[in-house]
């Protein structure tokens, strides 16, 4: 199937094509809106990705910007972190964080290694910049189940040790992430989450 799959950088015609992505993985959100994808190229376009298939459709996508992670708050939300999704606090100079805003892949296309090929594209991209880490922060999309019986940080623990299994935070685990801690309000309106996000980090071996 991967086989099948490029991943490039993202370029203004794929724009449509990932706003219907959006749409089919985050139904009850509001979609990547065309300004913000068109800043996200304008201010940093190698931290851009889509995975695409041979007809040109877009079935993955990832989007990133270097910021100079001292200037803000360990519990910020994702607002903070992107400047409201439009990536223009993109710090080149001062960043040593590639902050990992975005990662998603057609529901009907997950298990097939298109997020495995977006991860190893945005690794790729903080080794050649030489950038110190990679952070992000993984909202507990299956915390809803549990919420009624465990706080966040007991179930960020429980799939950490492989006890639970939660659709994010699992998979970037396996790709070398580790937790940094629990965070509220990232997302503040998300049900599955119910707000809350496990903040990850992957060390660059060539810095760290």
């Amino acid at each position: 199937m991967t086989s099948e799959i490029q991943v490039r950088n993202t370029l203004p015609r794929d724009f449509d094509s990932i706003t219907e992505l959006t749409r089919s993985v985050y139904s009850g959100a509001p979609p990547w809106t065309r300004a913000q994808l068109e800043s996200h190229v304008r201010v940093f376009p190698e931290g851009q990705f889509v995975a695409i298939e041979q007809s040109g459709r877009v079935v993955g996508m990832a989007a990133s910007v270097v910021i100079h992670w001292d200037d803000y708050d360990f519990a910020g939300s994702w607002r903070d972190f992107t400047d409201g999704g439009m990536f223009t606090n993109h710090d080149p100079e001062k960043g040593r964080t590639l902050y990992g805003a975005e990662v998603m892949v057609d529901p009907t296309l997950q298990k097939h290694g298109i997020g495995s090929m977006l991860y190893k594209a945005r690794r790729q991209l903080a080794e050649r910049l030489g950038l110190r880490r990679i952070r992000a922060a993984a909202r507990l999309r299956g915390y809803h189940r549990y919420a009624a019986t465990m706080t966040p940080e007991r179930y960020a623990e429980l799939v950490s040790s492989d006890e639970i299994h939660d659709p994010t935070l699992s998979f970037q685990l396996k790709h070398g992430f580790k937790i940094l801690g629990v965070v509220q309000g990232y997302l503040r309106h998300d049900e599955e989450s119910r707000g809350h996000a496990a903040v990850i980090e992957w060390r660059n071996p060539q810095v760290a």
